[in-house]
């Protein structure tokens, strides 16, 4: 360097640097030339040598050309260790994305197709329904008439009284009032299914609403009904109702719903393995239904934002290796004769869309908690 250069001289300028790396003991990392005309990388350690005059030095100089190849593949390999976790992230991000546009699309399909039905079935049985009264009103005039003839026509003709034989009146006009009866509560009954089918589908259910939990759960056993009543050598299964005072929640009510008919369906299959392992003497099937209002220990019950829904049963439980993954996006578990049982996660895969801050927590046999906030 010429003495003038950037106006130092470079002699004191090397004494400055000799005596400062000597004090710190610090190695400093230059670049070396070679002959050949190539560079690599130097490690220099200055230290003072107190035996000679002042403004001696010792000099280690190491070749770290192995350990810098060594430390950019070492970086190299956390990079792309990095990458590759980003990349296992994105695609189970786009696998979860996958997995809910998937199911979004077959709720909303099944939605519509589950209310188009009971709009076809709605229409007719609302026309059965609606002059069933004007059928009995009619029914009770005829048979008022009948009588009437019975009490003023002493002595009808023969052919009067083969006929009335023959149609056995008497039988008749006893048996007529209970066919009309049972007619209306058939009619009362399909009414009753085509509101609970049109509830738990919940047409346009793709957007948040507000709902009422509690009829979204009594549609969905109105639904089950078949399956709770008695069955071979299965009683009949109770459902107890333990309902507290919920306001209504914004949720997907169809995908709620659906979750609500996955547990449920869940505790039968249980209730009857337990059955049929117990006897149906020996057996007492229950499902118990309980929903509360959570309340901090700060806050009032009015003032919360968390509902528990508990759905218990006194079947034989779930097992330990089936709770550590009933939570999965994608699970279902198969049993003998009862075919495949879903998980909550392929409801609630990503909870904030399914159910907002719906929190599944399978416990001890026989219990299935929901926690929405």
């Amino acid at each position: 360097m010429p003495a003038d250069a950037g106006g130092a001289d470079p002699v004191m300028v090397l004494k400055r640097f000799l005596a400062k790396a000597s004090q710190t003991a610090t190695p400093y990392e230059l670049t070396g030339c070679r002959r050949s005309g190539g560079s690599f990388p130097v490690e220099i350690t200055v230290a003072p040598l107190k035996a000679q005059q002042d403004h001696c030095y010792t000099l280690i100089l190491r070749d770290i050309t192995l350990r810098k190849r060594a430390e950019e593949a070492l970086l190299a390999a956390e990079a792309q260790d990095l990458k590759t976790r980003q990349l296992e992230s994105a695609l189970k991000e786009l696998q979860q994305t996958q997995l809910q546009l998937v199911h979004s699309e077959k709720m909303s399909s099944l939605g519509q197709l589950v209310a188009g039905v009971a709009h076809e079935i709605n229409n007719p049985i609302n026309f059965i329904y609606g002059n069933l009264n004007y059928v009995e009103e009619y029914t009770r005039d005829l048979m008022d008439l009948v009588t009437c003839y019975q009490t003023e026509v002493a002595s009808p003709t023969p052919a009067i009284r083969a006929k009335a034989k023959a149609v056995d009146v008497a039988y008749l006009l006893k048996d007529l009032p209970k066919i009309l009866t049972s007619m209306q509560g058939g009619a009362e009954r399909i009414t009753e299914i085509v509101k609970s089918l049109r509830d738990f589908s919940h047409a346009g259910s793709a957007d948040l609403k507000r709902v009422n939990l509690h009829q979204g759960l009594d549609s969905t056993l109105t639904i089950l009904t078949g399956r709770l009543k008695a069955r071979g050598d299965r009683p009949a299964i109770e459902v107890i109702r333990q309902y507290g005072d919920l306001p209504q929640v914004e949720c997907y009510p169809g995908q709620l719903n659906q979750v609500f008919m996955n547990i449920l369906t869940n505790a039968i299959d249980a209730l009857e393995e337990q059955v049929a392992k117990m006897g149906g003497d020996a057996a007492n099937p229950q499902i118990r239904l309980t929903t509360t209002l959570l309340a901090d220990d700060d806050q009032q019950p009015a003032a919360t934002d968390r509902i528990q829904i508990q759905i218990a049963d006194n079947g034989i439980g779930i097992p330990d290796h089936v709770k550590d993954r009933i939570d999965g996006a994608v699970f279902y578990h198969e049993s003998r004769g009862q075919g495949h049982r879903a998980g909550y996660g392929d409801q609630l895969s990503n909870r904030g869309r399914a159910a907002p801050g719906s929190t599944p927590v399978p416990l001890s046999p026989g219990q299935r908690h929901l926690l929405c906030d």
